[in-house]
């Protein structure tokens, strides 16, 4: 009976995983930091294209600094919670979507909350979440604002996600801005410069429970936006 009930656990487990690792393309493991492929998924190497750009002369282009200093977010498991700040900035050790975005551009010498601040005073109209009376505590950390910014600011790139398709895949590159909107819920990440062996893009965001780095094509909400800084 004991050498049975050890099978059926060991079974149950089994199932359990291997359904965890397909469902939703495997996020539950991107969840736990541990990123991981279907098997016999053929590989496909994308190009890296990047900008040479170093606005903040630390020897890394502008692109990555974005990316390796959005990470840290999910190095450090930053806790989602939404609260308004006098000031607009939370603390270090908390954060939303919106969030890891002002904090990865930052890491390459862009305020984006200065920046948005700006042209939200002078065009207050084109922003949805103002409500025509700018709060700069919060306005920069709202997903629709950001979503204008960057449409009126950067440059805009394919919402496709193409699998297999190497063109398509290679205009996702590291430090793009995607936006999602009208969803299950408004939401905002960085890609990063990781992605699986089939060339699909990780983003590096956060929602509940804390910051992650997971497949582009495990987020249902449809992609509304894909930005790139014109650096």
């Amino acid at each position: 009976m004991k050498k049975k009930a050890r099978i059926f656990i060991v079974g149950a487990l089994i199932f359990i995983l291997g359904f965890s690792f397909y469902f939703k393309d495997g996020i539950f493991w991107d969840y736990i930091g541990i990123n991981v492929s279907l098997p016999f998924t053929k590989t496909l190497n994308i190009p890296t294209n990047l900008s040479d750009h170093d606005q903040n002369k630390n020897g890394t282009p502008d692109q990555l600094d974005i990316v390796l200093t959005a990470r840290k977010e999910v190095e450090q498991r930053t806790p989602y919670k939404s609260v308004y700040y006098d000031g607009g900035y939370p603390p270090d050790s908390e954060g939303v979507c919106t969030d890891v975005v002002w904090r990865g551009l930052m890491g390459a010498g862009i305020n984006l909350k200065d920046l948005m601040d700006q042209d939200i005073a002078e065009n207050t109209k084109l922003y949805p979440r103002v409500g025509g009376a700018p709060d700069p505590n919060i306005d920069f950390r709202r997903v629709p604002n950001q979503s204008v910014f960057f449409e009126r600011f950067a440059q805009s790139l394919t919402t496709e996600v193409i699998k297999g398709n190497l063109d398509n895949l290679e205009q996702w590159q590291a430090g793009d801005i995607v936006v999602f909107l009208g969803g299950d819920f408004d939401h905002v990440g960085i890609v990063s410069d990781k992605r699986t062996k089939d060339g699909i893009p990780y983003i590096i965001h956060n929602t509940y429970p804390f910051a992650s780095e997971i497949k582009l094509t495990s987020f249902k909400s449809p992609i509304t936006g894909h930005f790139r800084w014109k650096f």
